[in-house]
């Protein structure tokens, strides 16, 4: 495992795990914690440590966070510019990956699209997207005040229907695929937000498929789980 930085801010870096021999394509790490400084990359590392063991390119990514810099829209700058850093690293960027958890994983969904706005256009375009137990709807999300009003904190203010620069459920459709993991039985972020999503990525034309899984918000990110062996094996698709 290496950091490397992409930026000048504490929080600006990530750690690249490598696997033996020539790795199957890179996958970015987003690590959760409803966006809050408090949660920090070494929430990914156990994900990155077994990616590069069956064979990928882990970029366990950095980012700065609400309480220490972070929010709307610093945290999507730190988003695009750490996967963007993937191009000065020797690395084949025919397979990228974005894998997120929880607010994590909306920043996984929200990289899959960021091509759609000019401030975030990407010199490393996402190939497809994992979200793991992912705030997919922000709105949906400060309805049900999940983290106890995280979603506001974040955006800094309520979201609203014109926020499709940030909010992935108005990015739909995808020019990539996505695949929401779930536990069913989640009680940080219900599993109502995967399934509403990939319903409505599919009425808009999209490509989007819904595993749930038994277990709890954790279970996504264990690797010793059932759930995590689902996303090897979807990877396993990919590559």
């Amino acid at each position: 495992m290496k950091r490397i930085d992409y930026g000048s801010d504490p929080s600006q870096f990530g750690e690249l795990s490598l696997p033996t021999g020539e790795p199957r394509g890179v996958v970015v790490v987003i690590h959760g914690g409803f966006w809050k400084a408090a949660y920090d990359l070494s929430l990914g590392r156990p994900l990155a440590a077994s990616l590069a063991a069956h064979g990928w390119a882990a970029w366990n990514l950095e980012y700065r966070r609400v309480g220490n810099g972070g929010g709307n829209p610093t945290t999507f700058d730190d988003v695009a510019a750490g996967i963007d850093k993937l191009a000065e690293l020797a690395l084949d960027l025919s397979k990228v990956v974005a894998l997120g958890h929880s607010a994590g994983g909306h920043l996984a969904a929200w990289a899959g699209g960021r091509g759609k706005f000019d401030r975030w256009a990407p010199t490393v375009p996402v190939t497809a997207v994992i979200a793991q137990a992912a705030v997919l709807d922000l709105r949906q999300g400060h309805a049900d005040r999940l983290g106890s009003g995280a979603v506001e904190q974040f955006v800094g203010r309520r979201p609203g229907p014109g926020d499709e620069a940030i909010d992935p459920v108005q990015q739909l459709p995808l020019d990539v695929p996505v695949w929401c993991v779930h536990g069913v039985d989640d009680d940080d972020v219900p599993p109502s937000q995967s399934r509403n999503y990939v319903d409505a990525a599919g009425a808009a034309g999209g490509d989007a498929h819904l595993l749930e899984l038994p277990g709890d918000h954790f279970v996504v990110i264990d690797p010793g789980s059932e759930a995590w062996t689902h996303q090897l094996g979807i990877l396993d698709q990919l590559g």
